[in-house]
């Protein structure tokens, strides 16, 4: 039998993480030897006492064959540690989990890569500033990673897709189990054009414990990561954290002084983030040549300019737009239209539009 169901194995006991397995597959040899060790050999290995007699009493219920098998049956692929094809990256952090269960193209992972992240509750600012920004990195060939949760994470998957780039999610459950459940049709779209994986074997509910886990998987596999929209205690500066312990650059938006979701975005920029404006303060700043092709700007017709500039980067209502433009409403929706198609604008609910782009 191949070593990896023993892997797969290892990664189901619940009181082994990434370093434990780790550890013992580098005593052991293989992990098939670290999964049958003695008692006495995982003793002296100094496993603390409720560790191993959890190890020993689930493995008796685990069978190594079986937990492999079940993974090819939901269609879910995997890679480990020692393999030559891991993400480098990853690699490279304290922790790397021992098993990567992903579906879509992991290979992915091995191009220039670029977190975004934010809170889960947003404002219409921070939504199209996320949407736009991973939109305009995306362009610019990066693979946008995130965590497909509401919100910031959503949005820059969504950004990410709809420049017709590719995108990583990184999930805080099995691969099995979409969370939250309303993203299933994104996630369907992400394996199409990117990666989902996780550390958590299938059948793993998303419990609050697992996010952090998962947090320094995002900034694992990024060269840097941005923070869009964050309050004072949002999981987002969790990553950030994660991001500075483990030697990747940290980016953040800044947004209103009036706005408690961007206090936290204010807290990184006071400690030595890099402010973002726009894709290309990531790439300069991270040695990247920015394309001249992907970043030139839409040519707008005499009217179109004068909708734009009339837009703020606030929401606008439309009836507002029709007095201080002084255009018949079907003209004025025609424009709309148009600048929302270019990317330049967004409507928002109850008939307000934004602008995101200048």
């Amino acid at each position: 039998m191949s070593d990896l169901p023993f892997w797969l194995a290892l990664n189901r006991i619940s009181t082994l993480g990434a370093r434990r397995i780790r550890h013992l597959i580098e005593t052991f040899g293989d992990a098939k030897n670290a999964y049958y060790a003695s008692e006495k050999q995982l003793s002296e290995l100094g496993l603390p006492p409720k560790v191993l007699a959890a190890f020993l009493r689930e493995r008796e219920q685990i069978d190594p064959q079986q937990v492999w098998q079940h993974c090819r049956d939901l269609g879910i692929n995997f890679i480990v540690l020692n393999d030559q094809n891991y993400p480098a990256l990853l690699k490279e952090i304290y922790d790397p989990p021992a098993v990567i269960y992903f579906r879509g193209d992991l290979q992915l992972l091995s191009q220039f890569t670029i977190a975004v992240v934010g809170s889960r509750k947003t404002t219409a600012y921070g939504r199209s500033v996320a949407e736009k920004l991973a939109a305009d990195l995306a362009r610019q060939g990066v693979v946008i990673v995130s965590g497909m949760a509401r919100g910031i994470d959503s949005c820059a998957h969504r950004g990410a897709l709809k420049a017709l780039g590719k995108t990583a999610a990184v999930l805080g459950s099995g691969l099995d189990v979409c969370y939250p459940p309303e993203n299933r049709n994104l996630m369907e779209e992400i394996i199409k054009n990117g990666v989902v994986l996780t550390e958590f074997p299938p059948g793993t509910q998303p419990k609050p414990a697992h996010f952090p886990m998962r947090n320094r998987i995002i900034s694992g596999l990024s060269h840097g990561v941005l923070v869009v929209e964050a309050a004072e205690k949002s999981g987002a500066l969790i990553t950030a954290d994660c991001a500075l312990e483990q030697g990747r650059e940290i980016f953040a938006v800044p947004g209103s002084i009036h706005s408690p979701l961007s206090r936290g975005c204010h807290r990184l920029l006071k400690e030595g983030a890099a402010v973002c404006e726009t894709a290309a303060d990531i790439l300069f700043a991270l040695g990247k040549n920015v394309s001249e092709e992907a970043a030139t700007a839409v040519d707008l017709t005499p009217k179109q300019e004068a909708v734009l500039a009339a837009l703020e980067y606030e929401p606008v209502h439309f009836d507002q737009l029709i007095v201080l433009l002084g255009l018949p409403a079907a003209e004025l929706n025609g424009l709309l239209l148009e600048l929302e198609l270019a990317g330049m604008i967004k409507k928002m609910p109850g008939n307000y539009y934004l602008r995101v782009q200048e």
